[in-house]
């Protein structure tokens, strides 16, 4: 029983203190660092799924892979390579120490006569003379000497260099500070805590100050990395830790007052550099430092780091113009919104509840390339994806909104505030995706010669206005006909029609109307059929048009090109109405802008350790490398002097060395 525990007990102190072991662990922790910096870390739960899908979201899940420097299995290999490497520091510092001080005085002449590099030296001179002027040459040349007496002369031993066995001791350290800096900030004290019941993951969307102590960090927490954003004008004394699938309340020791975020961009759009001025003060209130902090210039206080890490909009107040889009009216309604609140929206087609998600002042966007097909409304940005200065613009402030219907499902928006010009004509764009991952397709919203919406939702109200239909299908009959062929059989098929096409225009745009051609027309017909009808509805509506401007008490419509575009870009708009998704369509008329800053506050006592070791690391590769150890051994007797050197690298600089001391001994042997 004695004889298998120590068996066992030398066996595991043999695989802790190999080398061997060692570089396995540092080889999985290689790859498990490059994991870490190529996938993004800590994010929430959901933009992982979006981007792997559910098989690989719950593989990677499973690995840890999405907050790998906090992994259990990678806090265990730290531990387990501080114990092998301490190991190794106890097993060989003790012969590194040795061999540092010996000078292999022991060495006997046999064994130097099998020198590689060895070479006899002639001499007059008696022994005592020739090793003192040795000596003291190889002094000169930064040698420590030791002289000992042998039988029939003297034996000079020296050695250079030996601070190289340094290196191996330092960078040995390194690795075990460096990982004992990673276990102090591998949030140990949470894990221990929530392995103890003590505290628990919060993964409902309610306010912080809601969220219960079991999901608060106290500010006595030793490590933490969180984050929080704060509008202009406001303050925070959180931050938020995302953890697994969900998150942490960390409370500091101070709070945290934004006064001014500025943001300067490039020509393509993207961010140049971005600063906050912030103040601090402490639980009573009292101001303690004003301070402004930047991309990679943090501010540090009181063992605190505060970054900047990014921005968004923090509340911004707008002014919006709702239009009904399935209403017979062309009259607006006025919405305050402010972001990141919510409201309630009626509508003919039942209640929703309007989410204002975000706000930005300014897009650039490539409208270079191709233009996008003329009988899609859906499309915009048709040009090249590869942007370039010379066709990237400006296009102006938007914002986005989600819009909940009552069964909870909800669709994303985003709208432009500026109209755009596409194909030299001008239109406003409301922009569409069913879930983040998409891509936003865009509703163009054609723009009259006043460079306003109206005239477009005059027509589009009209042609949805059922009680207008048979005068729209007379005008149209009375201008498509002949006067000698008002009021014949002729006239009332054709109203007929206009009313008909009108109709289920109406129902369903060109959808409805290509089904209808396909369930009753017969196929060698149905392209004909499609051009007659889409005549037919281009001149109703433009008839409708004209009704429109009566109602409203404006004059006629002109008949020009400007008002035929009009009223195909309006029917080709109205068509992509039934699958926009949404009742109203919300313009954005004015704004008071309030912008937030992104701040990363990290708690990190393990780093100082780490940037301790990382110098040690970098001293011990210096001596490893840098550092050459040779031995010189000189064995004196009457006549002659037999000169042996060796290194632990047989370098060029090595046998110049060792050529110039044979030179040397050779002059003074004289």
């Amino acid at each position: 029983m004695n004889t298998t525990s120590h068996t066992f007990g030398r066996s595991l102190f043999e695989l802790l203190s190999s080398m061997r072991f060692a570089i396995s662990l540092l080889s999985i922790l290689a790859v498990a660092s490059i994991v870490g910096t190529v996938l993004k870390q800590a994010e929430p739960y959901s933009n992982y799924l979006i981007q792997f899908g559910p098989f690989w979201f719950e593989v990677f899940r499973k690995l840890g892979l999405y907050d790998v420097y906090h992994a259990a299995w990678f806090l265990l290999i730290l531990g387990f390579l501080v114990l092998s490497t301490s190991v190794c520091i106890w097993r060989n510092a003790p012969n590194f120490a040795r061999e540092m001080r010996s000078f292999r005085e022991h060495v006997t002449d046999q064994s130097l006569a099998a020198f590689k590099h060895q070479h006899v030296v002639e001499t007059t001179q008696s022994p005592a003379d020739f090793a003192a002027r040795a000596q003291a040459y190889l002094e000169g040349q930064g040698y420590q000497v030791r002289q000992l007496p042998r039988e029939d002369g003297l034996l000079l031993a020296a050695k250079a260099g030996s601070w190289n066995r340094l290196g191996y001791f330092l960078a040995h350290s390194a690795i075990v500070l460096i990982c004992i800096g990673g276990l102090m900030d591998g949030n140990l004290v949470f894990k221990a805590q929530q392995a103890l019941g003590m505290k628990k993951i919060e993964t409902r969307d309610i306010p912080q100050s809601q969220v219960p102590a079991i999901s608060r960090l106290s500010p006595s927490n030793p490590s933490f990395r969180g984050s929080v954003q704060i509008p202009e004008g406001s303050s925070a004394n959180v931050v938020f830790l995302n953890v697994a699938d969900g998150y942490l309340v960390q409370d500091l020791p101070f709070t945290v007052g934004l006064k001014q975020f500025r943001i300067e961009h490039y020509s393509t759009g993207q961010p140049k550099s971005f600063e906050s001025d912030i103040e601090l003060f402490d639980k009573s209130g009292k101001k303690i430092r004003d301070a402004t902090i930047a991309v990679n210039h943090p501010l540090i206080h009181d063992g605190i780091a505060i970054y900047q890490a990014s921005f968004a909009d923090g509340g911004t107040r707008l002014t919006i113009q709702g239009w009904n889009l399935f209403a017979p009216m062309a009259a607006a309604f006025p919405i305050e919104g402010t972001v990141h609140q919510n409201t309630t929206l009626t509508s003919p087609a039942g209640n929703y509840t309007l989410e204002f998600t975000d706000f930005r002042p300014f897009n650039i966007e490539n409208l270079g390339g191709d233009a996008p097909p003329k009988d899609n409304a859906m499309s915009v940005f048709g040009g090249s994806p590869v942007a370039d200065n010379k066709h990237l613009h400006n296009v102006g402030p938007s914002f986005q909104y989600k819009l909940r219907d009552a069964r909870g499902q909800a669709r994303e928006f985003s709208n432009y505030m500026l109209p755009l010009e596409l194909d030299g004509r001008w239109y406003m764009m409301s922009g569409v995706r069913e879930s983040p991952n998409e891509a936003f397709r865009y509703l163009r919203m054609p723009l009259d010669a006043d460079g306003k919406l109206d005239s477009f939702m005059r027509l589009r109200g009209a042609l949805l206005n059922s009680d207008l239909r048979p005068e729209i299908a007379a005008r149209f009959a009375r201008q498509a006909l002949p006067q000698n062929a008002w009021g014949t059989e002729i006239e009332d098929k054709l109203k007929f029609s206009a009313t008909q096409v009108l109709a289920l225009y109406a129902d369903g745009g060109f959808q409805a109307l290509g089904r209808f051609i396909e369930e009753k027309v017969p196929q060698a017909e149905r392209e004909k059929a499609a051009g007659t009808y889409l005549r037919i509805l281009e001149l109703s509506a433009f008839e409708a048009l004209a009704i429109a401007n009566r109602e409203a008490k404006l004059p006629p419509p002109k008949a020009d090109d400007a008002t035929g575009w009009l009223v195909r870009d309006t029917l080709n708009s109205m068509s992509d109405l039934f699958v926009y998704g949404a009742p109203v369509y919300l313009q954005l008329m004015q704004y008071d802008e309030v912008k937030a800053s992104g701040l990363q506050l990290t708690r990190s006592p393990g780093k100082n350790v780490v940037y301790f070791g990382s110098l040690l690391l970098t001293l011990g590769v210096f001596f490893m490398f840098y550092v050459r150890e040779r031995r010189v051994w000189l064995r004196v007797k009457p006549g002659q002097a037999l000169l042996a050197m060796a290194s632990t690298k047989h370098t060029l600089d090595f046998e110049q060395e060792f050529a110039r001391h044979r030179e040397a001994l050779d002059t003074l042997a004289r």
